[in-house]
């Protein structure tokens, strides 16, 4: 059979090694959906409910694999929806490659149907590499170059593919001029800082007293080589939120999540540190890190653009988290142990127990903080669990313990509702056998979590292991955004903004063949995560909660505490529930002894 254009696509994508797409069919790649079927059994397609999920599906095989994720989307409208996906890989530094398809070469620019500019509308998300296919030789350099850019700068391509150059046969480029010739494989050997760099390093950090270490999304291989690090020089660590996986909670000196939604262990260690080294991270919220002068600094990244951005560091080093930790670590001096680490252990109990306590509070019907803990004493060692944004977040990094060997995400820099099913998803595509559980709020969850079960109903008997678990915090409401509005703003809650209708998500799961159970009490919490872990298939637990439990960040400035207080005055509608039933927490922590500016 004459090979076209697609089937060469194909053909090359697995060369690289791809073995899985997300998409949805359409006629601007009418030529890549033939040709994909001529390759069934070599590269799965998976059929998403839309192209956005697509998209998000390929971020979060990225995440869980570390290989470059690949979707699909026709052209016009499919272009337009498989946008968002794409932001949250790119503001993530996920490796993901869009096919997206095109009208004819005839007819672009000629205002005829679905005739979009392509390449304008790709041009900021796959600014790394965005080309549109014009001849069949052309092809393939643009597919080498397009997975080699994703893959070794984390960064999001794109490939346009007009619908009638899909269905020509294919040429390879000939041996003449203006012609070019590529090739596939990459070698991803780590970079490492020079031996001065790394010396300079050592220095600075042997001479620290008081070392607070924050590790983000870039240490997550490097689990190992960040606990010996921090043994050496008696460190505490605290993790980004796209680092909790990086390092096990349950280690004394792991102060576990920072910022917003993090512990008072993880702020007063940054508060009081002198040294802080910095691996792999992002994290944007500089208010949570010392002030500037307070600490001397050292920060590891692969990417420059990342270094010194949040931060007035005295070295930056170019380098791969774990190589360059690895080749460090001889050169560090081995601290005793001493108040510094002391303290540091006896915060990160205290915060364990005030997180403890904080879930124990009373609310009406069901705290949300106590499902999280409920969950956090029943994962299995192997669990892959994502997060959706919102309150879910907030209790995600807080309230779980993760060992090593358990795996998580968030959209971080974008925070996109609607990823955490999404990403479950693509979990269990990539690890069969490992157990899942998306934890979403009823915001996401009405937004595109229903349709997706729709895709879980029609995939999960490939599963070697069918253990998905949709969790739905029901609590009627988008409650992170009340909350943001009340400490924020010092606005009351506005219902015909805020409220959200009540779905039966666990009939609605049954009525695809998939199961569910309804929980309203706080007892029957445990037992409900027990009989979804216990299930021979995909399992949505709807959990009945109270919005008005504040996702508070562990310290709360002068300026947030008369927001909170100026809302209730102002006449929130929820004001009796909050202060009666759930605030306490919150009126601890806005206490004149505790606040400031």
């Amino acid at each position: 059979m004459t090979q076209t254009v697609s089937d060469f696509v194909w053909d090359r994508l697995r060369q690289w090694g791809v073995s899985r797409v997300y998409g949805y069919p359409g006629d601007g790649i009418g030529g890549l959906i033939a040709a994909l079927h001529r390759q069934e059994g070599k590269i799965a397609f998976v059929q998403a409910r839309h192209e956005e999920m697509a998209a998000l599906m390929a971020s979060g095989e990225s995440r869980f694999t570390n290989e470059v994720g690949v979707c699909i989307a026709t052209s016009g409208p499919g272009a337009v929806h498989v946008l968002n996906g794409l932001y949250d890989a790119r503001l993530d530094h996920r490796p993901v490659l869009a096919l997206v398809g095109q009208q004819a070469r005839s007819v672009m620019g000629a205002h005829y149907q679905q005739d979009l500019d392509l390449q304008s509308l790709f041009k900021d998300v796959a600014g790394a590499y965005v080309e549109t296919a014009t001849v069949p030789e052309q092809v393939p350099h643009l597919i080498d170059r397009a997975y080699r850019i994703a893959k070794a700068e984390r960064r999001v391509t794109c490939i346009i593919l007009p619908n009638d150059l899909q269905i020509q046969h294919m040429r390879q480029p000939a041996m003449e001029h203006a012609m070019t010739h590529s090739g596939v494989g990459i070698d991803m050997s780590p970079a490492l800082p020079d031996a001065n760099a790394l010396r300079q390093a050592a220095a600075i950090l042997n001479a620290g007293e008081k070392v607070a270490m924050l590790v983000g999304a870039g240490a997550l291989g490097a689990t190992d080589e960040i606990i010996a690090v921090a043994e050496k020089l008696q460190a505490g660590i605290a993790k980004a939120l796209l680092g909790k996986a990086a390092v096990p909670d349950d280690l004394p000196f792991c102060t576990g999540s920072i910022g917003l939604l993090g512990t008072s262990a993880s702020w007063d260690m940054m508060q009081e540190c002198d040294t802080l080294l910095m691996v792999g991270s992002g994290f944007p919220y500089t208010e949570f890190l010392p002030g500037p002068g307070q600490a001397r600094g050292v920060q590891i990244d692969i990417d420059p653009g990342m270094l010194g951005l949040r931060y007035p560091m005295e070295l930056n080093l170019v380098g791969d988290s774990a190589a360059t930790l690895a080749a460090l670590l001889p050169l560090l001096e081995q601290k005793s142990a001493g108040s510094w680490r002391r303290k540091i252990e006896q915060d990160v109990v205290a915060s364990w127990d005030e997180l403890a306590e904080m879930a124990s509070v009373e609310a009406d019907p069901i705290n949300p903080q106590h499902v999280a803990a409920q969950l956090s004493a029943r994962l299995p060692d192997n669990a892959i669990v994502t997060a959706d944004s919102g309150t879910t977040t907030v209790w995600y990094a807080r309230n779980l313990l993760f060992r090593r060997g358990m795996m998580g995400s968030v959209s971080g820099r974008l925070a996109t509702m609607g990823c955490a099913v999404p990403y479950a998803i693509a979990a269990k595509f990539s690890h069969p056998d490992r157990p899942a559980i998306a934890l979403v709020g009823d915001g996401a969850m009405q937004m595109n979590g229903l349709g997706e079960l729709v895709t879980i109903a029609k995939y999960w008997r490939e599963w070697a292991d069918p253990r998905l678990i949709v969790m739905v915090l029901n609590n009627r409401e988008l409650a992170y955004v009340t909350w943001e509005e009340r400490i924020q703003q010092g606005d009351p809650k506005w219902p015909a903004s805020q409220d959200l209708p009540d779905l039966p998500y666990a009939d609605i799961a049954k009525l695809m063949g998939l199961d569910g159970l309804r929980v309203t009490e706080p007892d029957q919490v445990g037992l409900a995560w027990e009989r979804a872990f216990a299930a021979d298939r995909p399992f949505v637990l709807d959990m009945v909660t109270d919005p008005n439990v504040p996702p508070l960040p562990p310290h709360i400035t002068l300026k947030q505490a008369k927001g909170f207080a100026g809302s209730i005055l102002a006449g929130d509608p929820e004001a009796g529930n909050i202060v009666s039933k759930t605030a306490r927490t919150l009126l601890d922590a806005i206490l004149p002894g505790r606040a400031d500016g």
